[in-house]
């Protein structure tokens, strides 16, 4: 790879990307793929959701020729919104996880559901779903500039949201290993023993649950 001819930023490149986060060029997000390109370390074809539209805009931008979209980085496909089957969630939450930009909301064991004013189509949340409960549903119209102007932002809050929630579990756990080694070594032995205690009571109160559920249905 050498380095393009116009030399652009990276951020003009990312600028001209789709920013839907769907991570198919193989870098991960679309503002590393841009510094990739800027860098000349990643040709221009890798993006699918781009298409040749998004492939002959960088080429401009660059000064390298227009190529085909490698087929191995995806296919250019309509714009299709994630959609979450109601009836088969089970609220593992695994799907909000991997979503870029905050587009599914829902509480752990609860129904999860799709924001599409967020959506960007990306399908990371489809493999993160346990219950393959997740399809894509055709909008009708294309994704166009001002949409990854809002999914480069929401993208960007999502970010934000995380490192804020990560650093407050740091914090949180700190203060915990701080308060246990605060603790006497006698008053910690005798924490753990009464846990043991009260965990084996409550296997012998599952054991005897379980055992008066299976006399019941015997006498049945």
């Amino acid at each position: 790879m050498t380095l393009p001819p116009l030399r652009p930023s990276a951020l003009a490149i990312d600028d001209l990307l789709p920013q839907t986060e769907c991570r198919q060029c193989g870098f991960d997000g679309c503002a590393a793929y841009a510094q990739a390109v800027a860098d000349g370390l990643a040709p221009i074809n890798r993006c699918a959701p781009g298409g040749a539209r998004g492939i002959a805009e960088l080429a401009k931008a660059t000064g390298l020729p227009f190529v085909a979209l490698d087929p191995e980085y995806g296919t250019e496909m309509p714009f299709a919104r994630a959609q979450i089957r109601a009836e088969e969630c089970i609220g593992c939450s695994w799907c909000v996880r991997a979503c870029p930009t905050d587009a599914i909301g829902g509480s752990p064991k609860h129904l999860h559901a799709v924001l599409e004013a967020r959506c960007t189509g990306c399908s990371l949340c489809a493999p993160a779903c346990p219950m393959d409960c997740i399809d894509f549903v055709e909008v009708g119209r294309e994704w166009t500039r001002e949409d990854a102007r809002k999914a480069k932002r929401h993208h960007e809050e999502a970010w934000s949201r995380r490192i804020r929630q990560a650093a407050l579990e740091d914090a949180r756990l700190a203060r915990r290993r701080e308060a246990a080694s605060n603790v006497p070594a006698e008053a910690a032995a005798a924490a753990a023993a009464a846990a043991k205690k009260n965990f084996m009571a409550d296997l012998l109160a599952l054991a005897v649950a379980a055992n008066k559920m299976i006399c019941d249905g015997s006498e049945r």
